[in-house]
């Protein structure tokens, strides 16, 4: 489990610099100040000194609420990672002698995978003497580039990894969007038809 990251911002009486520069809540500079002068202006305020730029030269401080501040900071952070998507990388296998059935099939998937904006990874694996007849893989590879074209861009060329020969794709949003749009047409046009 990923250990949580410390909040490392120093407050009020953790700031132990000499001098700082003050920020007021209103944003107006109040300029450099002793550090206990800052604190005293933080509590005129009922509010609290946050030190913002460390790193600078005096550290720069703003008087403000700090459990606001952390609270707005937690909720900027769930709004990004809720909006942001994860690409996973499937992987469907196959065999030198895959009937078409199981490869329409497993085809199949991997359309759904690209569409739902995933990479896929295409592998044919070779069991002892179908080693020798790495054609057959490459036929089936290529095969899948052909179904796979109006959706997807070939990242790297059929390959050997071992025993196995590996082929990977990335879903290509312009035909993607393309696909859906004249997936979309059609199913007007056979809506249309049935009234």
């Amino acid at each position: 489990m990923p250990q949580r990251q410390q909040d490392t911002t120093r407050i009020n009486t953790d700031i132990r610099v000499p001098n700082v520069r003050v920020v007021a809540p209103d944003g107006e500079a109040l300029g450099i100040l002793p550090t206990e002068e800052a604190l005293a202006k933080a509590e005129s305020y009922g509010l609290d000194l946050v030190e913002i730029a460390p790193s600078a030269t005096p550290p720069v401080c703003r008087i403000m609420d700090y459990g606001k501040f952390k609270y707005e900071k937690s909720k900027k952070a769930k709004d990004a990672k809720k909006k942001q998507h994860i690409v996973h990388l499937k992987e469907i296998k196959f065999h030198p002698k895959t009937e078409d059935h199981d490869f329409n099939f497993k085809m199949e998937h991997a359309r759904k995978f690209l569409l739902k904006g995933d990479r896929v990874k295409a592998t044919v694996v070779f069991r002892g003497r179908e080693i020798t007849h790495l054609d057959f893989g490459r036929d089936i590879l290529k095969k899948l580039n052909g179904y796979l074209e109006d959706i997807a861009q070939l990242e790297s060329e059929a390959r050997m990894e071992g025993r196995n020969m590996v082929s990977n794709y990335i879903p290509d949003k312009a035909k993607i969007k393309e696909y859906n749009r004249k997936l979309d047409i059609d199913k007007k046009k056979s809506q249309q038809e049935n009234q």
